[in-house]
C-alpha cells in the first residue's frame, strides 16, 4: 500500500439526500480526514498520497466537504463549519461508527473542532493542520488569503499559480501538472461560485453573535495535535500558539521548510508524527 490507492476503488457515496462522497481504505480504528477549502479541492486531491499510509493502520474515510468535490452543498443556514460539522456526524451516523480520529487540514481543521464542540463524545483524538478560526496574530487577511480572493473573484491560470506558490515553501513543488489538475478542478460548472458562497458564508451578518471559534478552544478537551508549516502564507504559524495554550490536552509540532500543505510538502514526516501521536498510549 505504498503507492497511491485507485480512486474508483475506494470511492463511495452516501444515499439519500445527503449524498456525501468519499474515499475509503483500509480497516482499524476509524480516522476521517478533512481537506481544506482551495479552489478545485477534494478529499482525494488534498489527501491521495496519504491515504495509502495511514490505511495500513487505520480505517482512513476521507469525504468531500459539502461544497467540495462531488458532495453537494446544503442549506449555509449556519456557519459553514458548523455546516460541515453536521454532514460529518451524518457520515458517521449513516456508516454506524460511534467515535473517530479526526484530521483537519486548514478549513477542515475548523470543522474537526466544530464536530468536537457539538459532540464531544464522538471524537477521540484530532490533528489540526493551520486550522482557520484562531488566526489573531498577523494581518486581516493573509498572503494566500489575497491570492484566494484574487482567484475567486476572475478565476485564470496564472491566479491558481500565484495561489497554489503561496501554499509551499518549496517553489519547485508547483508544478504545470499540479497547476493544470486544479484549474480543471475549479473551472468545472458551478465549483468557482460555491467557493464564493461558502466563503461569503464565513463573514455574512446573519452570524455576527456566533462566538469566535478561537473563544471556544479551551471547551475541547480532546487530546490534540496541533501542526503547522513555520513558513504558512495562509494563516501563520504564530497563530498555533492559541489553540496550544488554550487546549488543555494539546500538543504543537511546527514542520520547518513548510507551507500549508504539510501533507505534501514533508509529507513523511507529517504521516511518521501523526501516526505515531495517534497510536500511543
Amino acid at each position: 500500500m505504498s503507492t497511491l490507492l485507485d480512486y474508483e476503488e475506494t470511492t463511495r457515496t452516501l444515499p439519500g439526500s445527503a449524498a456525501l462522497h468519499y474515499n475509503e481504505a483500509g480497516t482499524g480504528p476509524v480516522f476521517i480526514m478533512l481537506h481544506g477549502s482551495g479552489p478545485g479541492v477534494s478529499g482525494w486531491s488534498n489527501f491521495k498520497g496519504n491515504l495509502p499510509v495511514f490505511a495500513r493502520s487505520f480505517r482512513t474515510i476521507v469525504p468531500d466537504l459539502p461544497g467540495f468535490g462531488h458532495s453537494p452543498l446544503s442549506e449555509l443556514n449556519r456557519p459553514y463549519p458548523e455546516v460541515a460539522a453536521g454532514a460529518i456526524l451524518h457520515l458517521m451516523d449513516e456508516l454506524d461508527i460511534r467515535t473517530a480520529h479526526l484530521l483537519g487540514n486548514s478549513m477542515g481543521g475548523a470543522v474537526a473542532m466544530a464536530v468536537a464542540l457539538d459532540a464531544p463524545t464522538r471524537v477521540d483524538r484530532m490533528v489540526l493542520m493551520g486550522p482557520p478560526g484562531v488566526n489573531v496574530v498577523g494581518t486581516a487577511v493573509s498572503e494566500g488569503g489575497r491570492r484566494l480572493n484574487e482567484f475567486l473573484a476572475a478565476p485564470s491560470r496564472a491566479r491558481m499559480a500565484a495561489w497554489i506558490e503561496t501554499m509551499v515553501a518549496d517553489p519547485a513543488l508547483v508544478t504545470d501538472e499540479l497547476i493544470d489538475e486544479r484549474m480543471e478542478m475549479a473551472m468545472q460548472p458551478g465549483v468557482t461560485e460555491t467557493a464564493r458562497a461558502i466563503f461569503a458564508n464565513l463573514v455574512d451578518p446573519r452570524f455576527r453573535d456566533v462566538p469566535p471559534l478561537w473563544t471556544q478552544t479551551n471547551r475541547i478537551r480532546q487530546r490534540t495535535l496541533v501542526t503547522w508549516g513555520r513558513d504558512d502564507r495562509m494563516v501563520p504559524f504564530e497563530n498555533g500558539l492559541l489553540p496550544f495554550r488554550r487546549m488543555p490536552n494539546a500538543e504543537l509540532h511546527v514542520f520547518s521548510r513548510c507551507g500549508h500543505w504539510a501533507q505534501v510538502e514533508r509529507k513523511n514526516d507529517f504521516e511518521r508524527v501523526t501516526q505515531e501521536f495517534l497510536s500511543r498510549p
